[in-house]
């Protein structure tokens, strides 16, 4: 669809390019970090309610990179990113495309919290979740996923694919590409020292 392409083209690149790829990769990087901040601020605001625990993975370190947002990103821009375009081209109003999207959002926000729930967080002998138990929590599915959270994190995930990745990939466009290809390979061998050092301490 010709429309789709001229709109990626805004964007910075078009997909496939190795310049999607490269940025891709800079946004893995970027948002594994920056997403735990975000959690540390959702969490510092549920535990208004007494329902995080003191001694979550979310408090230790605020560089200590959380994949699960990169992955994320990523999920983002290979799947929902088209997924807007095409809402955006056959729906009658912006409004309902987005409203659409945003539906279609918090279910692969579930779908994906579901799943490293089921397979990184089952309870012990003794019963208790290693990571996260929702298990108590009304609006929860199977123990694991809590409807809430994927209610807010598709938010995120909203925001993050209408505005956040356009303005960055538009911003990333005007760097020269030598330059940008030098700062992508800082970014990653950063990054990976990064993982290095917080995963061995761990």
């Amino acid at each position: 669809m010709p429309h789709l392409a001229n709109d990626r083209k805004l964007h910075g690149v078009l997909p496939g390019t190795f310049s999607f790829w490269r940025n891709l990769v800079v946004h893995f990087c970027a948002f594994s970090v920056i997403g735990h901040w975000m959690e540390i601020a959702y969490c510092s605001f549920m535990n208004l309610f007494g329902i995080v625990d003191a001694d979550s993975l979310v408090w230790d370190d605020p560089f200590y990179p959380f994949l699960v947002y990169g992955v994320g990103v990523a999920v983002c821009v290979l799947l929902l990113e088209p997924l807007k375009q095409r809402l955006v081209a056959r729906r009658r109003t912006l409004f309902g495309a987005g409203a659409q999207f945003y539906l279609i959002t918090i279910a692969v926000c579930l779908v994906m919290e579901l799943g490293m729930g089921l397979m990184l967080n089952q309870p012990g002998p003794d019963g208790a979740y290693p990571l996260w138990d929702n298990s108590q929590l009304p609006l929860n599915v199977l123990g694991q996923a809590w409807l809430v959270n994927d209610m807010a994190l598709g938010a995120v995930a909203m925001l993050y694919t209408w505005c956040v990745y356009p303005l960055c990939e538009k911003a990333l466009a005007k760097v020269p590409p030598r330059a940008m290809n030098a700062l992508a390979a800082s970014v990653v061998v950063c990054f990976a020292a990064l993982c290095a050092v917080k995963f061995a301490a761990a």
